[in-house]
């Protein structure tokens, strides 16, 4: 049944793009001198028939979400081989265990980090599949190793312990980075949206530290302010897939009552001087509510001395890496972002 669903789903998006947008409420959505691409714009009007995510529960929102990006995701990146794996989480009683996916592809270049990589999802949903078709291109463009990791989720688990699990899988990968082909001693971050959050506050968090910093961090439309205010939040608030009471909803569950939005583990941009960071890489997309502050941490990224690439999407959608099977623009993009990590690991 879901094969059936997929090919139905490709047939239509295979329309020329005229009737795709009379299909879609008609006319183009033009916003913020940006169009949306027509195949996001199918998406976003059927998705007014359906309840809004924060009508759900969790876990309800969690099964619709999963069923959703298994009819959009692309299928599996050839010569890239997986493995699955846990590690321990150390101290907390029988919820012992991080689930973990490695990738590794058919040319790996040996020099190369490895990737550690955290999934979207606002802390409260998103699993390994979420970023499967991702991690298989960025493995096979950046020809280099990925770990995807499987963090705990708020409500049953709020900040930061899914920001603890990225840690300590972080920690663990570049202690054991040679199990996987990768350059023995190192490994760079990376994650989009939530997962690009836990990746700018681990590159801090480094610093804080005194460990090395990444190799480098790539900060996929990031969320680097929980109380942000920049005109793209109203501009984008009803935007999909990711609206501004969405990701109220996704706070109001991944923060808890003690949680300060000021705090830099929850909003890294609220820390004040960047530099020394890892060189970045920071991908934001158009229709997002998420755009300015994505491109404004970049920018202070580069006034701080870091080295920094800067690409925005403007025709995309926030959580596009998810759609590389149904859009074709996305599947572009991710490639491209999958190159830029090779350029930077050739550097």
């Amino acid at each position: 049944m879901a094969d059936v669903q997929k090919l139905v789903l490709k047939t239509i998006l295979s329309l020329p793009t005229p009737i795709l947008r009379a299909l879609s409420g008609g006319g183009v959505v033009y916003r913020g001198g940006r169009t949306l691409d027509p195949r996001f714009q199918f998406f976003a009007h059927a998705a007014q028939g359906l309840p809004s995510m924060t009508t759900l529960a969790p876990e309800e929102a969690r099964a619709a979400s999963a069923k959703g990006l298994a009819a959009v995701s692309g299928p599996p990146e050839p010569g890239v081989r997986t493995e699955s794996l846990s590690i321990d989480r150390l101290g907390d009683g029988p919820d012992g265990q991080i689930p973990l996916r490695a990738y590794r592809p058919a040319e790996q270049d040996a020099a190369a980090p490895l990737i550690v990589f955290a999934h979207f999802g606002g802390g409260v949903i998103g699993d390994l599949e979420t970023c499967h078709a991702f991690c298989g291109i960025l493995a096979r463009v950046a020809k280099t190793a990925v770990l995807s990791v499987d963090y705990r989720l708020a409500p049953d688990h709020r900040f930061p312990a899914g920001l603890d699990d990225v840690l300590a899988a972080y920690r663990w990968g570049r202690d054991n980075a040679a199990r996987f082909g990768a350059a023995p001693g190192a490994a760079a971050i990376g994650g989009d949206s939530m997962g690009g959050n836990f990746s700018a506050v681990l590159a801090q968090e480094m610093k804080r530290t005194g460990e090395a910093q990444p190799a480098f961090q790539l900060l996929i439309y990031p969320a680097v302010d929980v109380a942000s205010e920049t005109p793209s939040m109203s501009l984008y608030a009803d935007t999909y897939p990711l609206s501004r009471p969405i990701m109220e909803w996704f706070m109001a569950h991944y923060m808890g009552s003690e949680a300060d939005p000021a705090d830099p583990r929850l909003s890294p941009d609220k820390t004040q001087d960047l530099s020394g960071l890892a060189p970045a890489i920071v991908v934001t997309a158009g229709f997002d509510p998420l755009v300015d502050q994505g491109e404004a941490y970049a920018k202070r990224l580069i006034a701080a001395g870091v080295p920094t690439v800067y690409r925005c999407y403007d025709s995309l959608a926030h959580g596009f890496t998810a759609f590389t099977g149904a859009v074709p623009a996305a599947d572009a993009a991710c490639r491209e972002i999958a190159a830029l990590v090779r350029a930077e690991i050739s550097r």
